[in-house]
């Protein structure tokens, strides 16, 4: 441009002066570079990387930051902690910043335990980690007054005052002091802890009180709990409590109180007057058992011992039972003893024992008096009189005699069979008020029997096998079949039902709809509810057995209800009302023309007043005094059922298996009419329960 062209040449002029030569500009020769030239290239300027090298950085760190978390660490110390955080972490105060991942933070404070845990940062912005140090045990320096006491804390034993530098865990503490004669001193101990030193002056209080007692006489022995505690007069250190305390002095009679001292409170008893020693009389008496008197106060039976007061006479009365009255006088010095034995005067009265038989032996108050019929002189009380004889039952009386008036004993021995055969009743009734009637078989014309029906017997069933039995053992058999008011009480929800809408559930109606193991049952729970040994043994409520020597109530044996139902003096009898079928009057409840829309076969022409099941003893009882037994309903009997063997051994008493599948049900009911059902030798069996079969208790007599 013309401007800076004009600025070159001006400059150019000042540079020459006047009268020089102007400079000539020659160029220079051009040489190319060399690569090669090692000089140029090993100079370095250092300037030249520091700006890459800062970018570089700021790039790091700026990567840092916007990638790293916030986490703050808060430690709950009383010291200043120092922390410590693996890896690369910023810190911030409490604040570092950490990229996510794992680090270990280490804390320490003065006096508390160093604590070393891990962290997981994650990608939330901010977390915080909360430590709490555990602080170094505190030293204890703990004296008492009095010293020796045994310390424990938290009720572990940790030596006896004075303590010194024993470590204990910072925290709240139970200490506990007990000392002998002292009491227990208990306090909550807060212990600071981190190795800091507290010291502790304790002071036990006494747990006891000062008891002050004299005498007089003085120097009676005191005695506390029992043991020697000094001499009156004395001041004794008691401990809190309750206390007998004696005073003992020879010649006196020993003074005793009760005492309740309360730690730290001072009693003074005051001065006791001994009183003089009683004097001691053992009296003994001919007889023994004799009852004593002392100035008109009953004391006991002799032999026996008596205090006396001393120095003043007393009047002593001996008497019994048949004997003369012995008084007399008696006196003793103070703390004297004496021994007198005292012999009664009988007075006697006759008595005639008339024994039979001769050879019987007669014993008076357990002592043999000789055998047969006698008569004695015996004193005028209560005897036990005794008389016996091997295999008769012994007879015991009780009797008095009276002087001048001769008194007669009879006595006739029995067999022993006899008299207990005498004491076992001919009835009983049970805890619900049924009636059983005591039955003696052996007694009877058929004792030894046989039960089933002859081939040629109409009606005759295939199961009524003839075979032998003997019934030896007595039993009882209850008078009508059991009610539904009586098995209610047993089972409450029991209900039989009903027959096209008659009922067989009413109060006096046989219980029905009742199965073989109910009954048993209800045998069993009526045993046990009046003490009596059950028969039937059952596991889970299941009849599994029997025990044939127990007397508890059962169902009777097939063979007992036969013999009940048919035995008739020497004859057995094949209908209830005789040998004919069909009765000609209403002996018991059958399927009669009442019950033809119910039952569909009936007894024609036979009328007995009910459809369904009657109440019981509706009708006659048979000869033997017994309801229903072949009628109303059938009954299930103890037997398991089976068929007997022909020309089988006689069985007695039989009982038949434990157990069984099913069991026999005899007799005849509301829903029966043929000749068949109607004989007293038909047999049914079943275990399940049934609306025309119900049960009659038995039980052995003994």
């Amino acid at each position: 441009m013309a401007g800076d062209d004009e600025h070159r040449d001006r400059r150019d002029g000042q540079r020459q002066s006047p009268g020089t030569r102007p400079l000539s500009i020659e160029p220079s020769a051009f040489q190319p570079l060399d690569r090669a030239s090692p000089a140029r290239r090993q100079t370095m300027r250092p300037g030249r990387w520091l700006l890459p090298l800062c970018a570089l950085v700021f790039v790091l760190v700026m990567a840092f930051l916007l990638s790293a978390r916030s986490l703050q660490i808060v430690v709950d110390a009383q010291a200043p902690a120092q922390v410590s955080v693996s890896g690369l972490a910023l810190p911030f105060g409490e604040r570092y910043l950490l990229r996510p991942g794992s680090y270990t933070v280490r804390v320490t404070a003065p006096g508390y335990h160093p604590l070393r845990t891990a962290v997981q940062v994650d990608g939330r912005d901010s977390q915080t980690l909360e430590v709490v140090l555990q602080a170094l045990p505190g030293r204890l320096q703990i004296d008492s007054a009095p010293p020796g006491a045994s310390v424990s804390l938290d009720g572990t034993p940790v030596g006896t005052t004075p303590l010194r530098d024993v470590e204990v865990a910072a925290g709240e503490h139970t200490l506990l002091l007990q000392a002998p004669r002292y009491r227990a001193l208990q306090r909550a101990l807060q212990v600071s802890g981190r190795g800091l030193e507290q010291s502790l002056q304790l002071a036990l209080e006494p747990a006891w009180a000062e008891v002050t007692v004299d005498s007089t006489p003085a120097g009676a022995t005191v005695l506390l709990d029992g043991e020697r505690a000094g001499s009156t007069p004395a001041t004794l250190q008691i401990l809190q409590g309750e206390h007998q305390l004696i005073l003992q002095q020879p010649g006196f009679a020993d003074w005793q109180t009760a005492l309740t001292t309360v730690a730290g409170q001072a009693q003074d008893l005051g001065q006791v007057q001994l009183q003089p020693a009683t004097g001691s009389l053992e009296l003994a008496s001919v007889p023994t058992g004799a009852n004593v008197t002392l100035d008109g106060e009953f004391q006991g039976q002799t032999p026996l011992r008596l205090e006396l007061t001393p120095d003043r006479p007393h009047q002593l009365a001996v008497s019994k039972p048949g004997y003369r009255r012995h008084t007399s006088e008696v006196q003793l010095p103070a703390a004297g003893t004496d021994q007198r034995s005292v012999t009664l005067e009988a007075r006697l009265g006759e008595v005639r024992f008339e024994i039979q038989p001769q050879d019987a032996t007669l014993r008076i108050d357990g002592r043999p008096r000789g055998s047969g019929s006698q008569t004695l002189a015996l004193p005028a009380y209560e005897h036990t009189v005794e008389v016996s004889l091997p295999g008769y039952a012994t007879v015991r009386r009780r009797v008095t005699p009276r002087p001048g008036l001769q008194q007669r004993v009879a006595v006739t021995l029995v067999t022993e069979r006899a008299a207990r055969m005498a004491r076992i009743n001919p009835e009983i009734t049970t805890s619900l008020g049924q009636t059983l009637l005591l039955f003696r078989p052996a007694e009877s014309e058929l004792a030894d029997f046989t039960m089933g029906a002859s081939r040629r017997e109409p009606g005759r069933r295939a199961n009524e096998v003839l075979h032998p039995v003997s019934l030896r053992r007595m039993f009882y058999l209850q008078t009508t079949e059991v009610t539904n008011a009586q098995f209610r009480q047993f089972q409450a929800a029991h209900n039989s039902g009903q027959v096209d809408g008659n009922s067989l559930n009413r109060e006096h109606q046989p219980a029905v709809q009742v199965s073989w193991q109910q009954a048993a049952a209800f045998c069993n729970w009526l045993s046990r509810r009046e003490g009596l040994p059950p028969f039937y043994e059952q596991v889970d409520g299941i009849v599994t057995g029997f025990n044939p020597e127990a007397t508890g109530y059962r169902l009777p044996t097939e063979a007992e209800w036969a013999w009940a139902a048919r035995a008739d003096g020497g004859k057995l009898l094949k209908f209830p009302w005789g040998e004919h079928y069909p009765p000609t009057a209403a002996v018991e409840n059958y399927a009669d023309q009442n019950s033809a829309r119910v039952t569909g076969r009936i007894l024609s022409g036979y009328t007995d007043g009910h459809i369904v099941t009657a109440p019981v003893a509706s009708f006659e009882p048979n000869h033997k005094g017994l309801y229903d037994m072949g009628g109303n309903v059938a009954e299930w009997v103890h037997d398991v059922y089976g068929i007997p063997p022909t020309n089988g051994a006689t069985q007695v008493d039989p009982l038949g298996p434990p157990s069984g599948d099913n069991y026999v049900v005899r007799g005849a009911g509301w829903a029966h009419s043929r000749i068949a059902e109607l004989r007293l030798s038909y047999r049914d069996y079943g275990q399940a329960g049934r609306d025309d079969v119900g049960f009659r208790l038995a039980r052995y007599a003994e």
